[in-house]
């Protein structure tokens, strides 16, 4: 009995310690949040996540890629979209093969829920030469170059709000929203690409209209097309995945609803986050880690 007493009392007081640790911890990362100015948080966050490829955007509270992202690197396969759901990403994407200048290009557009995050992404890239229909779904893809990369604006929206809009020359026009949880079919994207000539915008534009539901949003001004997408008209992921897809939209709307909470001293990505790294630094490396493939 006195030995059960004792252990019991050892547990007790183990438990309130570690309480009162945890609390200060807690305490302490608040503080530690409130105490840096604006244009400090948006240097501390742009310096973490800038090895996985991303920066922070401070004006919209959202993270946007680098144009030196270590995915560069990697270009396109079609791999990478058909493993996505094996990473908690349930997207669409609409990838839109041309052929210019003795080689097939293929910008593809990507929205959906990301882990915890909800996104969207307009990519370049270009094989090494003209492929055949058949073989491009398997082929691989590099990034356009640095004298190749093209004038994007991308604008995200969710039903009849929009949640950002980026605007840059790029290889990679990326943005995600942290904390947000979406279905694929609630978002929708605006997309501008400003072409370097006439032969290009018209190798675009004509393969759009053929292989894409974008065709009926299409506007072209000079060297600019303008559209849409909204719904896909490729093979889906996702959709070959169903039961897998659905089971990691389940833990990505739990793990959205607990990140609000275990934040929620707080209504800000940079503050939620910066607190994060503070007192749950392994949380922190988690979503940092597991945005994009």
């Amino acid at each position: 009995m006195y030995l059960f007493i004792g252990i019991l009392t050892i547990a007790c007081l183990f438990s309130a310690v570690s309480t009162y640790l945890n609390a200060c911890r807690k305490s302490g990362a608040m503080q530690k949040v409130k105490r840096l100015s604006q244009k400090e948080k948006s240097q501390i966050l742009s310096n973490l996540t800038a090895p996985a490829g991303f920066s922070y955007d401070e004006e919209q509270d959202i993270f946007v890629s680098r144009i030196d992202a270590w995915q560069r690197h990697y270009g396109y396969s079609g791999l990478f979209d058909k493993s996505a759901p094996f990473f908690q990403m349930t997207l669409d994407c609409e990838p839109i093969y041309f052929d210019y200048e003795g080689k097939t290009w293929m910008i593809e557009l990507w929205k959906g829920q990301y882990g915890i995050t909800s996104g969207c992404e307009a990519g370049i890239y270009k094989a090494a030469s003209v492929l055949e229909p058949s073989q491009r779904s398997s082929a691989h893809f590099a990034a356009a170059e640095n004298d190749e990369m093209l004038p994007i604006r991308v604008a995200l929206h969710k039903k009849n709000k929009t949640l950002f809009q980026l605007s840059r020359r790029h290889w990679w026009l990326a943005g995600f929203s942290i904390g947000l949880y979406s279905r694929p079919e609630d978002l929708s994207m605006t997309v501008s690409i400003t072409f370097p000539n006439q032969e290009m915008i018209r190798a675009f534009s004509d393969s759009l209209m053929k292989n894409s539901h974008c065709r009926k949003s299409l506007r072209t001004a000079g060297r600019t097309a303008v559209f849409s997408f909204d719904a896909p008209t490729s093979s889906q992921p996702r959709k070959a995945l169903p039961v897998r897809s659905a089971i990691s939209q389940r833990k990505n709307r739990l793990l959205c609803k607990t990140y609000l909470r275990i934040t929620r001293p707080f209504s800000r990505n940079d503050d939620r986050l910066l607190y994060l790294y503070y007192f749950l630094p392994f949380a922190f490396r988690k979503i940092i880690g597991g945005g994009k493939r």
